[in-house]
């Protein structure tokens, strides 16, 4: 990971169902209580539910889910810090989070968005010089 080798400490939350076995063998901690999870972190980057991608049910609903993972305003400011919110878009709005999260002032998905297509650009170029060599 990325973020590790820049010195980031990473902590997945979600439904175990979602989390894959080894991640802690990657030196990733696991947390499935959103609001200890949001409490400890200082970016929280939400990653969208692939409905189209799940042959399975993975969790009981999206209701469930939204209940237990989704990150609304109101457990934003139940929290004694303000965290960063990031997430790659597309959102499902209401799902993983709602629509006064992502369009508040600790989002920066807009910029994350904008500057996703640069940094892709930037790794395939990266990529292409090794292949070179």
């Amino acid at each position: 990971f990325a973020l590790q080798l820049q010195g980031a400490t990473v902590k997945v939350c979600g439904p175990t169902t979602l989390i894959p076995k080894y991640i802690t063998e990657l030196g990733v901690a696991v947390e499935t209580n959103l609001k200890k999870a949001l409490q400890w972190c200082d970016v929280a980057n939400v990653l969208r539910v692939q409905h189209e991608r799940m042959d399975i049910k993975y969790f009981p609903s999206i209701r469930e889910y939204t209940q237990l993972f989704g990150i609304n305003k109101q457990l934003l400011d139940s929290l004694n810090k303000k965290i960063i919110i990031m997430h790659p878009g597309p959102i499902n709005r209401g799902v993983e989070i709602t629509s006064d999260v992502a369009d508040s002032e600790q989002s920066i998905i807009l910029n994350q968005v904008e500057n996703g297509v640069a940094i892709r650009m930037a790794a395939i170029y990266l990529l292409a010089q090794q292949i070179k060599k």
